[in-house]
């Protein structure tokens, strides 16, 4: 009950991402909301079609939000996820996911991978290649997006294409005081991002869980590729580079990129060209994952 209480007081806070998007908002040739019945009960979501469709199947990625897991909505990312659709020629599917403590670890997993089904499954009246299904978030929606990726592979599912974390929060082991936090205030009280932590993943026990920190995995090459942004001045860019070189070395296809005087969610919180960089490169890795 106070961690509920305490996760709604934070989430009336002013958010400067949802004020002041990086990039203008474009136009696209469709948006559809649409409720989908999961195992976490209703889950909104928003599908975008690219300006001037044109295509009979389109390719797909499906969006995960950041919030670190318990703020925000899938409105924050509209503007990216319109650009993602008219600058990548794909459907972008916007995830509603449940927050926590509300919604705790897995259960975010279990949603993103009752989504994901309930897309192949209608694959065809979405106008929808089921055999080119990418996925993505920021932050904790990264999280997210590499857990999803881990526990197809646990279920023996194939894996998207593509898997593009940005600025993900990866590692619930390391205490957040631990960790290189540049922000002065944030390193000043860690009390309040281990607070955060803690609505997640309230089992001290499940934070080492691969599907809970994914830098602590057994991974292998059957994984999806990944294209990992990191952030310079990021408290999490240690586990990104760590994240980044564990999937090399099994051999997965990895594209790692350093953003030089860049903090957490530069994507969303600017620079605004920085931004607008690394929506560019998300893009084209999403249309050339489409390709091959």
């Amino acid at each position: 009950m106070f961690r509920s209480l305490i996760a709604k007081v934070l989430r009336l806070l002013p958010d400067k991402a949802m004020k002041t998007p990086t990039i203008p908002l474009e136009d696209v040739e469709m948006k559809k909301d649409i409720v989908v019945e999961t195992s976490v009960g209703p889950t909104q979501i928003s599908l975008y079609y690219p300006l001037g469709a044109k295509q009979e199947k389109y390719p797909v990625y499906i969006n995960f939000h950041g919030g670190a897991f318990i703020m925000n909505d899938k409105e924050l990312d509209d503007p990216y996820c319109r650009y993602l659709a008219n600058h990548a020629g794909c459907v972008v599917l916007n995830v509603e996911y449940g927050k926590a403590p509300e919604y705790p670890f897995p259960r975010p997993i279990h949603q993103g991978y009752d989504i994901l089904g309930w897309l192949k499954g209608r694959a065809d009246e979405l106008d929808i290649d089921a055999g080119k299904i990418m996925v993505g978030g920021q932050s904790s929606g990264a999280n997210i997006a590499a857990a999803l990726c881990l526990y197809l592979e646990e279920k023996g599912e194939d894996q998207p294409l593509l898997q593009v974390l940005s600025c993900p929060m990866l590692d619930f082991v390391t205490p957040h005081a631990d960790k290189p936090e540049p922000d002065k205030l944030r390193a000043r009280y860690p009390q309040v991002a281990q607070f955060i932590n803690m609505c997640y993943v309230p089992d001290k026990e499940h934070a080492a869980h691969p599907l809970a920190s994914p830098v602590l995995a057994e991974v292998n090459g059957r994984l999806a590729s990944a294209l990992i942004l990191i952030a310079e001045f990021d408290a999490f860019r240690p586990e990104a580079e760590r994240y980044a070189e564990k999937l090399k070395r099994a051999g997965v296809n990895v594209q790692d990129v350093l953003f030089r005087d860049c903090s957490h969610a530069f994507t969303h919180l600017g620079p605004n060209e920085k931004a607008e960089e690394a929506l560019q490169l998300i893009a084209g890795k999403i249309e050339a994952a489409s390709n091959l």
